[in-house]
């Protein structure tokens, strides 16, 4: 069994929906330490001025020092965010060829409240795999499996409670992990490569690493195969 384990982020990247694509079982490493400033809660759009983060607001004072997990972040509601974001999408993508297809998407998951970060973005991003047509993939979330140890010997740990035997990994990984302990453990590391071909953007120069809601947007039914294939 084919397994990939990422943190969960908003609205990820198409790298991510890759990953996705090509693993049996896809976990969300939702029980490890929260990351300021990474993009667990926000994410880029592109506009006419150029790209534009969107940025949900949340409660992380002393993540770092205390060690708060992803899964304990909450959302700060003290304004309407949610309805900013989606005005933006709109403002900026309306004219896109595809954008009417995923509007109802858009509407239904900015409608949310979640109280907790990792809630509203697993959802959301389970969501837009489906609307990519990756039906195959079942999704994990680690804190439901109570792995141990840190680094190398916890994926492993979550790796063998859900029994795989093949494990992808981000290229950046390469930096840190461990290969002996995936050789004595009987499990084939390999690494993703991102590398895809361009699509059609409405905002020139194009940009490879925006959010996968421009490729949607862009491209519709054919947004898998801008992800799918090598250029």
């Amino acid at each position: 069994m084919k397994c990939a384990i990422l943190q969960p982020s908003y609205i990820p990247w198409r790298g991510v929906f890759d990953q996705i694509r090509q693993v049996d079982v896809f976990v969300f490493y939702d029980d490890v330490q929260y990351d300021k400033h990474g993009w667990r809660n926000r994410n880029q759009v592109k506009t006419p001025q150029g790209k534009q983060w969107l940025t949900i607001p949340v409660s992380a004072k002393g993540a770092v020092t205390e060690h708060v997990a992803i899964n304990e972040v909450p959302i700060i509601w003290n304004k309407a965010w949610n309805k900013e974001h989606q005005k933006t999408l709109r403002q900026h993508y309306a004219k896109a060829p595809h954008f009417k297809a995923y509007e109802s998407l858009l509407e239904e998951y900015y409608a949310r409240h979640d109280t907790l970060l990792a809630d509203f973005t697993i959802d959301f991003t389970v969501a837009l795999a489906r609307a990519l047509h990756i039906e195959h993939t079942q999704f994990v979330r680690s804190s439901t499996l109570g792995a141990s140890g840190t680094k190398t010997d916890r994926i492993i740990e979550v790796l063998r409670k859900l029994g795989a035997d093949h494990y992808l990994s981000g290229p950046s990984a390469r930096d840190y992990i461990e290969q002996d302990k995936f050789d004595a453990n009987g499990i084939r590391l390999e690494y993703v490569q991102y590398d895809y071909p361009e699509y059609p953007q409405l905002y020139p120069p194009y940009d490879p690493a925006v959010t996968i809601l421009d490729l949607l947007f862009m491209t519709g039914d054919q947004a898998l195969k801008y992800i799918s294939e090598t250029p």
